[in-house]
């Protein structure tokens, strides 16, 4: 089911996303949504490149707390660099359920990772 939803809102939901909010230019606006998938480049800097148990954010250097700041930044510019800024957070949005996930059915697992104070401040708020 983790990885239906990753892939899901990474691949599907920019469609969605620029279908309801971007009707006019939605191809456009689909495009550069996917292309801000590129930020996942900074995975190839880890060692491992590829860990399963890795969460991104906080991690990666395009995946930092910093980077994120940035990102939001990009919402007051005008035009592309606008839906840029939305797709790389709506892609730090998707990172965070996919640590979520993990977290979730094993948050020992994820002790030593940047983010381990908002997964497990993130995972006690959405507990019902």
């Amino acid at each position: 089911m983790q990885a239906t939803i990753h892939y899901f809102l990474h691949l599907v939901f920019p469609f969605l996303i620029a279908l309801i909010f971007f009707k006019k230019d939605w191809k456009k606006v689909s495009i550069l949504l996917l292309l801000t998938m590129l930020v996942d480049l900074d995975h190839l800097f880890a060692l491992p490149i590829f860990e399963s148990n890795r969460c991104s954010i906080g991690f990666h250097p395009l995946h930092s707390y910093l980077a994120i700041a940035l990102y939001v930044l990009l919402l007051f510019k005008k035009g592309n660099i606008r839906i840029i800024g939305l797709g790389l957070l709506f892609h730090m949005f998707t990172d965070l359920v996919d640590c979520l996930f993990m977290f979730n059915s094993c948050s020992k697992c994820l002790e030593d990772t940047p983010a381990f104070g908002l997964l497990a401040t993130l995972s006690d708020f959405l507990r019902f």
